[in-house]
């Protein structure tokens, strides 16, 4: 009679693990969807310390940005551009952009140019 009590124990453990498991992983999941990004704060205050200046809050020009024909960055002409031409452009300058390769750090600059793309949906 003991063996068979452990017998359904045994069974019982082995039942309850895998929906406990597929549960777990449910919750973790969805975690990880509604966090938002950790850096999405930081790429925007980069953005507001760095860019915001001549290419305004939004991406659409500031005043002093207009004066300088800066282009909206939430066009389809920048936005389709290539990431890599994009972190370049930031980090050489372009025309009387500065570059900023000295004041940020590669990661930085890749993730402003992430930065960037969601700069399209506010349009």
């Amino acid at each position: 009679m003991t063996q068979d009590r452990t017998e359904r124990h045994v069974m019982l453990a082995s039942g309850i693990r895998l929906p406990l498991f597929i549960g777990l992983t449910f919750f973790v999941v969805s975690i990880a969807q509604t966090s938002p990004a950790p850096d999405r704060a930081a790429d925007s205050g980069t953005f507001r310390t760095k860019c915001a200046i001549c290419h305004g809050p939004d991406g659409s020009g500031s005043a002093v940005g207009k004066s300088m024909n800066v282009p909206d960055l939430r066009s389809p002409e920048i936005q389709k551009l290539p990431d890599a031409q994009l972190a370049q452009i930031i980090s050489e300058g372009k025309g009387g952009m500065p570059p900023f390769k000295s004041s940020l750090s590669e990661d930085q600059i890749h993730s402003l140019v992430s930065y960037l793309r969601s700069l399209h949906q506010k349009k």
